[in-house]
């Protein structure tokens, strides 16, 4: 019998992206005129599920030439919870998702409100961007919308019709914090690992550490929990005290993103196994979305690993560390948010 496809569910945000790509950055009272404007599906809860789903699975327009049905089968069952508006950005929104394999029968739409959108400026000479968001329909995602654990999956992708718990919980910051903690405590009451990626970063009840299988920050969000100064962070010796921190408040694997540096990883009680990897060289055009397929390649290998205590053990954090770095640096390379994360087969050696 066939071992059953991994299930990811992501509870997060999905945004309207409005990119302009500027010369560089403006200056408080500057008007400037941008090379190019686009817009485009976004939102760190899509961008993440669209990463998990693409990643999981070859290009559509590769499968006439796959030598094998296996191949193509994709290697996670992804599933979105979310709210969009009842206007065409939602629908543009649910129609990319569906389009790229995600389950949206979890994606909610809210009448009378407008989709969340996002301000984006990309500096064209460095790919580095700076952000503005308005959650709008994000913010109508309630903790009453999560009761159970049938409420963190989906039923297109369940068998017999049953919601099944997922094999891993995904979530960001950019829905109400509420809702996040309900959901954090039903997936811990179910034994549901959870993947937690703190942004945009604020503080957190003590709690959320206790159990927490996953925490993905990168270096402001790490200082804001870590309750130190970034520079801190310039180090091994303080990257190692603040994942230290995180790991004896009971986080298990602890993951800090150092963009151009590469990514630090500590896991195992008391932080046995750590580590500072350094970044794939890669030509950098914009750097949206690029955490985002991160934490879909690195949630990947963290399903493919199995369940439970012995998938834990099975679980190499230093591997899926690599090919999320690998995967990341593919994306900076491209504009945009969803459409410059790359396929599983795009990634082949």
């Amino acid at each position: 019998m066939a071992s059953p496809t991994p299930r990811i569910t992501v509870l997060g945000s999905l945004n309207i992206d409005l990119v302009s790509y500027v010369s560089h950055h403006p200056q408080p009272g500057e008007t400037m005129t941008a090379d190019s404007v686009a817009v485009s599906p976004g939102g760190k809860g899509a961008n993440q599920a669209v990463a998990c789903a693409k990643l999981s699975r070859p290009r559509p327009s590769s499968s006439a030439s796959s030598s094998s049905e296996q191949e193509e089968k994709p290697t996670a069952h992804v599933s979105m919870i979310g709210c969009v508006g009842d206007d065409t950005y939602g629908n543009l929104l649910r129609t990319n998702l569906s389009k790229h394999g995600v389950d949206v029968s979890g994606v909610q739409v809210r009448e009378g409100l407008k989709t969340g959108m996002a301000i984006i400026v990309v500096d064209k000479p460095t790919g580095e961007n700076r952000i503005i968001l308005s959650p709008e329909a994000n913010h109508a995602l309630r903790a009453g919308d999560i009761t159970t654990v049938g409420d963190l999956s989906t039923g297109t992708g369940n068998q017999g019709g049953q919601n099944e718990k997922p094999d891993l919980l995904i979530m960001q910051l950019e829905v109400p914090l509420e809702t996040v903690l309900k959901a954090l405590t039903v997936a811990k009451e179910n034994a549901v690992p959870v993947l937690l990626n703190p942004a945009p970063a604020q503080k957190l009840p003590e709690e959320v550490y206790q159990g927490l299988a996953h925490l993905v920050v990168n270096e402001t969000e790490a200082a804001l929990l870590g309750e130190c100064e970034v520079s801190v962070l310039d180090t091994e010796e303080g990257l190692e005290k603040v994942a230290s921190g995180f790991i004896n408040r009971g986080v298990e694997t602890v993951i800090i993103t150092l963009g151009g540096r590469g990514v630090y990883y500590m896991t195992g009680k008391g932080g046995e196994r750590k580590g500072l990897l350094p970044a794939e060289k890669a030509k950098v055009v914009d750097t949206t979305a690029a955490g985002d397929t991160f934490v879909g390649m690195y949630a990947l290998e963290v399903v493919k690993a199995g369940a439970g205590a012995e998938g834990r053990q099975q679980f190499d954090v230093e591997a899926a560390v690599r090919k999320s770095n690998k995967a990341a640096a593919k994306t900076v390379e491209r504009a945009g948010a969803q459409d410059s994360i790359p396929w599983r087969d795009e990634l082949v050696e």
